[in-house]
């Protein structure tokens, strides 16, 4: 049973940082791509940051590009997402997701987290 498990998520003011993980089990990711998407209430879901597990390439959408990196551990099958300089606008549900695959233009994964939430107040 393939599980992704994310932690991480809370309340922080603008400006603060937070680290979101992402645990997988139940089978490898290594020549697929995992995201990070996130969702605010009557919004689109987004994907913000993608990684390849198996050479590190990382991809940002605009709005989080400089102030998020994501990356991932092997070893403890893990990904995650540093956020830093967090803005008001960054407040969402954050999943973690994989493998990716674009259809029409949005990413789609056939694994899902259940979601992690992040406020950020100003």
């Amino acid at each position: 049973q393939v599980q992704l498990v994310e932690s991480g998520g809370g309340l922080v003011q603008a400006g603060d940082s937070l680290r979101l993980s992402c645990v997988a089990s139940g089978r490898t990711f290594s020549n697929y791509f995992m995201g990070w998407f996130r969702q605010a209430p009557g919004k689109e879901r987004e994907c913000v940051a993608r990684i390849s597990w198996s050479i590190g390439s990382t991809y940002y959408a605009d709005s989080v590009k400089g102030r998020f990196t994501i990356s991932r551990d092997n070893a403890k099958n893990t990904v995650y997402l540093q956020m830093n300089s967090l803005k008001p606008e960054d407040t969402a549900v954050y999943y973690c997701a994989g493998p990716l695959r674009q259809i029409r233009g949005r990413y789609e994964a056939d694994y899902w987290g259940q979601g992690t939430q992040v406020t950020v107040s100003s």
